[in-house]
């Protein structure tokens, strides 16, 4: 038996007071806040179970049993752990002392195989037109930011997005926990490493980053820039590693690009507010903005726009292209509407057609432009 077999079945064995939440896949989230509390997400609401722990121990083995097998330590001194499942699922655990009423335990699902597209679009996040856009975006090499609260789906949607990256490249995906697995075959994926105890062996996603670029890729997906490694990642972009893709937690496309600024200047490299800003401004093509609605548990894009500069003020300058709609309930309390173009063409709206992707353009034709000559179109 093969050791990634054996943690499987003593994932199965200790976790099995939640087993079959972890099997059901209409399942998003598994919310543990004391070995007798549990509560589930299914289909974007919450909901109060009858499942239990036996004790705080057995719930305490289950954590160390995950943590154990992705090589990280949680105890009294370092008592939040970030793992994942054998299924790839995110787990985080907090104990006490910093957990005040006793051992916590999330298992964030991911749908087997990750998303696609067109699963987004039967789910009513994306329309087909936006859909489309976001596809040739990925392939024109336009560096995409995905924004979100938490639980929005910014995972899900980078997964899905990334599938438009032509298979013929080379990608480097990194991230704190490793959650996604792209489609294309040449992927190199990297995860941060925790130290041990006496400060040795860590690997965060900086040092990550730094490594990735002298590993010739073509595209580099970094799961949630949260620290410094903003700026590495800014700089890589405007110095030729075009077409990435990552997410960040905002709440608005302009948040987002503020928020990026700030981790930017958390860099151990000491630059002027108003330099960052304007790198900032250059890097970034795209913001996809997530959130989720309470009053039926959906999670949607809400806006698509291109970052567009600086204007006189040294403000972003951000243009919605996508922005959502809505127009009422269904009788089962769905909200209807969804995502629709603006009436605004990006800046690159040239673009697909000097590159040769006229074929692809069939739903999101209304903000392309043919490119004119004087011979006509």
């Amino acid at each position: 038996m093969s050791r990634e077999a054996i943690f499987e079945a003593s994932v199965q064995y200790f976790l099995s007071p939640i087993g079959t939440y972890l099997q059901d896949a209409s399942v998003s989230e598994i919310m543990v806040n004391r070995f007798d509390q549990i509560h589930i997400e299914r289909r974007g609401r919450l909901e109060r179970t009858d499942a239990r722990f036996e004790s705080e121990d057995a719930l305490i083995s289950a954590i160390h049993n995950v943590a154990q097998w992705v090589g990280r330590e949680i105890d009294p001194d370092h008592p939040i752990l970030d793992a994942r499942l054998p299924d790839g699922s995110r787990v985080n655990a907090v104990i006490p002392p910093a957990s005040r009423q006793g051992t916590c335990l999330t298992i964030r699902r991911f749908a087997a195989g990750g998303l696609t597209m067109n699963d987004l679009i039967g789910f009513g996040t994306v329309s087909e037109e936006a859909c489309e856009f976001l596809e040739l975006c990925v392939r024109l090499r336009k560096n995409v930011l995905i924004s979100g609260g938490t639980g929005t789906g910014k995972t899900s949607l980078l997964g899905a997005v990334s599938a438009a990256i032509p298979p013929e490249e080379r990608i480097v995906v990194i991230e704190d926990t490793s959650e996604l697995k792209l489609r294309q075959s040449h992927c190199l994926y990297f995860e941060v490493q925790q130290p041990d105890r006496f400060g040795r062996g860590g690997v965060n996603i900086r040092e990550l980053f730094r490594a990735s670029l002298r590993m010739r890729p073509d595209r580099v997906v970094v799961g949630e820039v949260r620290g410094g490694e903003a700026l590495d990642m800014i700089q890589a972009m405007l110095s030729g590693h075009s077409g990435s893709l990552s997410t960040i937690h905002a709440n608005s496309p302009r948040d987002a690009l503020v928020r990026l600024e700030t981790l930017s200047l958390m860099s151990d490299v000491q630059i002027p507010v108003y330099v960052a800003r304007a790198q900032v401004a250059s890097a970034i093509h795209l913001v996809v903005q997530l959130d989720r609605f309470s009053q039926d548990g959906s999670r949607r894009i809400t806006r698509v726009s291109e970052v567009t500069g600086l204007d006189d003020r040294e403000q972003y300058r951000v243009q919605d292209l996508f922005a959502i709609r809505m127009s009422g309930k269904t009788s089962d309390g769905r909200l209807q509407g969804g995502l629709a173009a603006t009436g605004q063409q990006p800046s690159f709206a040239q673009e697909p057609y000097r590159h040769g992707m006229d074929e692809r353009i069939v739903h999101s034709r209304g903000l392309w432009s043919p490119v004119v000559t004087d011979g006509g179109v």
